[in-house]
């Protein structure tokens, strides 16, 4: 384990050192660790905001199901078809974070 002259850090990940070396250590180059903040900044959001909404539209499928059971069965297809929506686009943060940390342009 090589200890990072410049933030007194232990190394672990020999993929985020840049073969920068001063005699026997190495350092970090400061613009690598760029993505790391948006890709942090941006799943919180991206997995907080649909999971409000879903919890909003089953509670209100739940209600319009306990209001009129006959239309039970228009709720739940609609239900499920918004559900997977809000799903979608959980996922859609998930794939920009992943581009964010496993596409880095300053590579």
């Amino acid at each position: 384990m090589t200890i990072l002259r410049r933030f007194d850090l232990p190394l672990q990940w020999n993929d985020i050192v840049l073969n920068t070396s001063i005699g026997d250590k190495y350092i970090v180059q400061p613009w690598y660790q760029f993505p790391f903040i948006p890709a942090g900044l941006a799943i919180g959001p991206a997995s907080i905001g649909p999971r409000v909404g879903q919890g909003t539209t089953v509670g209100q499928a739940v209600e319009g199901i306990a209001r009129q059971p006959e239309a039970e069965g228009k709720i739940r297809g609609t239900l499920l078809l918004s559900l997977a929506f809000m799903e979608a686009l959980t996922i859609y943060g998930l794939v920009v974070v992943l581009a964010l940390l496993f596409a880095n342009p300053f590579v």
